[in-house]
């Protein structure tokens, strides 16, 4: 039986994503000018609604970028996974709330304290989605122990997840792999975004923990996000096309 999850933010689940399979897909804008971002958005059209703006991209332009995909009536998921003392993660979550972003990312292993501090920040903004990042899915069990951190990745993912569910977080970012382990133990009233998704037959590129966009669906995650596959395809919105489809199946 799932464990109790005290003082939660509500989040609506599953069920509210709809039959929509866009709802659930988040491309991945890991370029380096905005230039290559607007023409990734405008190649893929109406296939995706939600853009990750990530680390490299908003290092490069700064928050214009997400104000630009904003403005343009896409989504944001502003995945600077903030780690960092409870009041300045607090600051910058309400300044990524300032810009109308619809997620983000803070690390799970920051502490009750700064997960909390977080959850508060955001809700200037209703509807904002803060989500905790496990495990990178570019580290496996070796990485882990190689760090001092004891036990099976697994392990690793879902006591971060109760950390981060237990102090308001709507949901958490980890492989699909860990996905089905996390609904049987904390539920299904809450997010998993799941990066290192690739469609059968392409690269894994630098991640480890990979699955494919059915696998993912199939284990539990409520977000799948996508990049290279997409955004260095020849033509990107007949493979997002592609990807909604494996999702819908």
């Amino acid at each position: 039986m799932p464990v109790a999850l005290p003082n939660r933010i509500p989040y609506s689940g599953l069920t509210s994503l709809g039959g929509d399979p866009r709802q659930r897909l988040i491309v991945a804008l890991d370029v380096s000018t905005a230039a290559a971002a607007q023409r990734i958005v405008a190649a893929v059209g109406d296939s995706a609604l939600t853009y990750k703006v990530g680390m490299q991209l908003y290092t490069a332009e700064g928050p214009q970028v997400v104000h630009d995909l904003v403005a343009s009536g896409r989504r944001v998921f502003l995945d600077l996974k903030y780690h960092d003392i409870p009041n300045t993660v607090a600051g910058a979550v309400a300044e990524a709330a300032n810009l109308g972003v619809s997620m983000l990312t803070v690390h799970a292993a920051g502490s009750g304290k700064m997960l909390r501090a977080a959850v508060e920040a955001a809700q200037v903004r209703p509807g904002l989605m803060v989500l905790a990042v496990t495990v990178l899915t570019s580290l496996d069990a070796y990485d882990l122990d190689k760090i001092g951190i004891r036990g099976s990745v697994e392990d690793s993912v879902v006591r971060l997840a109760t950390i981060a569910l237990a102090n308001g977080c709507q949901g958490v970012v980890a492989s699909a792999r860990e996905a089905s382990t996390l609904r049987s133990e904390l539920g299904g009233n809450f997010a998993i975004v799941t990066p290192g998704v690739r469609p059968a037959g392409t690269s894994a590129g630098d991640q480890v923990r990979i699955v494919t966009p059915a696998e993912a669906m199939a284990s539990g995650a409520s977000h799948i996000v996508v990049g290279r596959p997409i955004t260095e395809a020849a033509d990107p919105a007949a493979e997002a096309r592609a990807i909604l489809g494996q999702i819908s199946r």
